[in-house]
C-alpha cells in the first residue's frame, strides 16, 4: 500500500503543536462559496488552534496550504462542507462550499475559539508561564461535532499514531465522498453513518483496524444521534455519554471534548506518554503515572488540559530510553 501514496516533504509535531504544512497546492477556485469575516478579540494562531483536529499529515479531511490557510472537509448535520480558513490582518475569513456551507460559517468562531476565554488562566511554573508567553495565540477549538473526533480517536486505540492516521486516512480516502467546492485535490469528508456500518470486515482488517476497534466504531455509530447531542451536554456529561458505548473510555471521550467543546479542564488520562511528559516538565519525574499527573495539574483544576497544551508546547519532553514501538499491520496477516 506504500507505494500508492507519493511521500510528503512535512510531518506532524507533537501533538497540539504547530501545523505542518505539506506539499500540496489547492486547485484553482471555480466556484466561489460564501463567505464569512471574523475579527478575534485577541491574538490568534490558526496552526495552534486548529492543528489538533488534524489526524496526522495525510489526513484527507484537513490540509494546511503555503499560504497560510487551511482547509477543513466536514460532515455536519446540514450535510458535506468545505470550510477554508485564513488570516488576513487583523481578520480571519472563511470561505465554505456544499450542503454544509452555512453550518460550517455559523461554527466557525467558535471553531476559531471565541468560546474559549485564555484570560483565566494563571500559570503556576515558569516553564508554563514562559511557553504561555511565547505563544499568545493558543486558543482551544470547538467544533460541535462529536463523530468526526469519536471515530478516529477509537481508532488510535492501543497502537502507534501512525498506524491510527494510516486506518483513518484509508477508510475516509476509500468510503467517504470528495469534498465539495473547489478543495486542494484528495480531500475528502468521511463517511456517513450508514456508509461506516456497512463497511465489510475485510476492509478493516486490511487498514489495519482490529475487531475490537471497529467493533467499538460501530456501536457508536448506531447511536450516533445521541453521540452527537452530547455536544449540548457539559463536558463532564458529555465524558459520560460517550462512555456509555462500550470500548469507549476516559482517554477516548476526553480527546473527545477536548475538541468538540473546546473543554479546557478534560485532560488525557491513561495515555502512554503524556503522564510523564507532564511529570518530568513540573517535576523532573519521567516515571510519573496518571494519578501523578492529576496532582501536578492540580493547581490548574479547570484548565488543567490548557495546561497539558503548554506543556506539550515547551518542547521539555525526556529523552527516549526504549526503542520506538514497532509498527503493526494486521492488514498483511
Amino acid at each position: 500500500m506504500a507505494g500508492r501514496f507519493a511521500p510528503r516533504p512535512t510531518r506532524t509535531t507533537v501533538r497540539g503543536g504547530h501545523v505542518a504544512v505539506p506539499g500540496g497546492v489547492p486547485r484553482q477556485a471555480v466556484v466561489a462559496g460564501k463567505v464569512r469575516t471574523v475579527v478575534p478579540d485577541g491574538p490568534l494562531d490558526l496552526g495552534l488552534v486548529l492543528g489538533p483536529l488534524r489526524r496526522g499529515p495525510g489526513d484527507p479531511t484537513f490540509r494546511a496550504v503555503p499560504d497560510g490557510s487551511v482547509w477543513r472537509a466536514c460532515r455536519t448535520p446540514a450535510g458535506p462542507g468545505t470550510l477554508r480558513v485564513a488570516v488576513r490582518g487583523a481578520e480571519v475569513r472563511g470561505e465554505a462550499w456544499g450542503p454544509g456551507a452555512e453550518w460550517l460559517l455559523e461554527q466557525l468562531p467558535e471553531l476559531l475559539g471565541a468560546a474559549d476565554d485564555p484570560s483565566v488562566f494563571v500559570p503556576r511554573h515558569r516553564l508554563v508561564a514562559v511557553t504561555r508567553h511565547r505563544r499568545p495565540g493558543l486558543r482551544l477549538t470547538r467544533t460541535g461535532l462529536v463523530l468526526e473526533s469519536l471515530i478516529p480517536s477509537i481508532l488510535e486505540q492501543k497502537v502507534t499514531a501512525d498506524e491510527a492516521y494510516r486506518a483513518w486516512r484509508l477508510l475516509v480516502r476509500k468510503f467517504g465522498e470528495p469534498a465539495p467546492g473547489p478543495a486542494p485535490e484528495r480531500m475528502c469528508v468521511m463517511p456517513d453513518v450508514e456508509t461506516w456500518r456497512l463497511i465489510p470486515s475485510w476492509e478493516w482488517h486490511r487498514a489495519g483496524v482490529d475487531n475490537k476497534r471497529a467493533s467499538t466504531i460501530l456501536r457508536a455509530v448506531r447511536v450516533a444521534a445521541r453521540m452527537e447531542e452530547a455536544v449540548r451536554m457539559s463536558p463532564g456529561e458529555a465524558q459520560a455519554r460517550l462512555e456509555v458505548v462500550p470500548g469507549v473510555g476516559p482517554w477516548t471521550s476526553a480527546e473527545v471534548v477536548q475538541r468538540s467543546h473546546g473543554a479546557a479542564d478534560a485532560v488525557t488520562v491513561g495515555d502512554l506518554h503524556l503522564p510523564g511528559i507532564v511529570g518530568w516538565a513540573l517535576a523532573g519525574d519521567r516515571d510519573a503515572d496518571d494519578s501523578v499527573m492529576l496532582e501536578l495539574l492540580e493547581p490548574y483544576a479547570g484548565q488543567r488540559h490548557r495546561a497539558a497544551r503548554l506543556i506539550l508546547l515547551s518542547g521539555r519532553v525526556p529523552a527516549r530510553r526504549a526503542p520506538r514501538m514497532p509498527r503493526g499491520d494486521i492488514g498483511r496477516l
